[in-house]
This record gives C-alpha cells, sequence and structure tokens, in this order.
C-alpha cells in the first residue's frame, strides 16, 4: 500500500489502534518490474530517535522525526536521502558508537556508507555487495552489523552468499574481507543469536544454518547446525525481561 503505519500499544503491550497512516510518493525508479510504485522496506528507529525508512521502489531514504509523547512521525519535517538511480534501498544499520549509517541496496547489490552530520546524511561511499568472481543475477536482502561494531554482514539472494566488511574505526569506510556460502537457498534474512551465533534463514531450501565466527583480521565461518523449518524470513529471539 506504500504506506507507513504508527499502531501504540497498551501497557502489557497488547497493540491498540492504529493512530497513523503517512502515505509515500515520489518518482519511481527505472526498473518496470521492481519498480511500479513506492516500496517502503524497513522502518528502524536511529540512535537519535528519528526513523528511518529506505523505499525500494523511489531509490531513496525516507528520514521522519518522531513526536515520542503524541506518538506520531512529524510527516511535514520529512528529509529526503536520495540514492542511486535504479539502486533501490531495502534494509539500513547504524553504527553503534559513530555516526554512520550503512543503506543495503537490493537491486544494484551494493552498501551506501552514510556519513550522518547536523541530521543530514551524506554519502560517502559505495560497494557491491557480492564477491568479485560473481557473474549471475542477484537480489540483495539482508545486513546486520556486528555487536562490537567493527564488522558489517550483508546477504545476497541469487550468489547465495554472506559478505562481510571491516569498519574502518576513523571514517566508517567498508573494506570487503569475504564472502561465503549462506548455507542454502536465498537467504532472505539472518541476524545474530544472544551467544552471537550467524543465523541465516534460507527461504527458498528451508533451511536456517547456524554458524560460528572466528572474528579478527580474517572472519572465517563454521557451520554448526542445519534446522529444517518451512520457508523461513525473519527470526527473533526470547530475551530474559
Amino acid at each position: 500500500s506504500s504506506s507507513l503505519a504508527v499502531i501504540p500499544l497498551d501497557d502489557d503491550g497488547a497493540l491498540l489502534a492504529r493512530c497513523q497512516l503517512v502515505e509515500l510518493s515520489g518518482q519511481v525508479g527505472p526498473h518496470r518490474v521492481e519498480q511500479p510504485f513506492p516500496k517502503p522496506h524497513a522502518n528502524p528507529f536511529m540512535p537519535d530517535g528519528r526513523v528511518a525508512v529506505p523505499d525500494k521502489g523511489l531509490d531513496c531514504l525516507f528520514v521522519y522525526p518522531f513526536d515520542a509523547a503524541q506518538g506520531r512521525l512529524i510527516s511535514a519535517e520529512v528529509e529526503v536521502v536520495q540514492a542511486r538511480e535504479g539502486a533501490g534501498p531495502r534494509h539500513i544499520d547504524f553504527h553503534p558508537h559513530r555516526p554512520w549509517a550503512y543503506c543495503l541496496n537490493e537491486l544494484d547489490s551494493t552498501v551506501t556508507v552514510y556519513q550522518i552530520a547536523d541530521r543530514r546524511f551524506d554519502a560517502t561511499q559505495v560497494v557491491p555487495s557480492l564477491s568479485q568472481t560473481y557473474t549471475g543475477n542477484n537480489r540483495a536482502a539482508g545486513i546486520f552489523m556486528h555487536p562490537a561494531g567493527e564488522h558489517l554482514f550483508v546477504s545476497n539472494r541469487g550468489e547465495d552468499s554472506i559478505s562481510v566488511f571491516a569498519i574502518d574505526a576513523k571514517t566508517g569506510w567498508l573494506t570487503h574481507l569475504t564472502t561465503f556460502a549462506s548455507g542454502g537457498k536465498t537467504p532472505r534474512f539472518f541476524t545474530f543469536d544472544p551467544h552471537h551465533r550467524l543465523c541465516v534463514a534460507n527461504e527458498d531450501s528451508d533451511s536456517i544454518g547456524v554458524y560460528a565466527l572466528s572474528m579478527g583480521d580474517e572472519v572465517k565461518p563454521t557451520l554448526l547446525t542445519t534446522v529444517s523449518t518451512e520457508s523461513p524470513v525473519c527470526i527473533a529471539f526470547k530475551t530474559d525481561s
């Protein structure tokens, strides 16, 4: 529906009636199949409390201030960060300690690095999400910052891989370290469990690969187990309250 909804929670966590619906609009990208209309793909909160919305259909990133007291997005003050034509921004993650954002672009299989200064997003680097030798079709899918903030991981559907980048401590720029097989087909989503194991949801092979990672100048994965489950697309972990 090309929209962004705000749904308040009751004191016990129950969902209440939707209180806001923001319709997204703009100039669609050039891809005739993937970009016929706005396609907001994610809406994470930024460290400063704003909401970032990468839009695959419009080749842009919407950044909304959020009024926590009123529980509403401030649409009149939205900022629009334009991506490269045909990039297809899909997901975004933020460095835990520095003013850097990393946006994964689905259609051209790249990661854009942004410096956030004075509430502005300035693109400083664009790197491929794929290994240098892969020449087939691909759709980039997931992006996740390692909790230590020194490495960035992305997943690729087509190459069926996980790529790992080192993050420069001074500039936030990315250096490709390695790309390894996802252990299945179509790694639509991945995350780290509470023990920092990498869990990869391979949607089209009905499996979740669980990896131990040796971190450092080199990142080496070790497949611990494969869990069979139908068409996994997201994983969440229950944590103690």
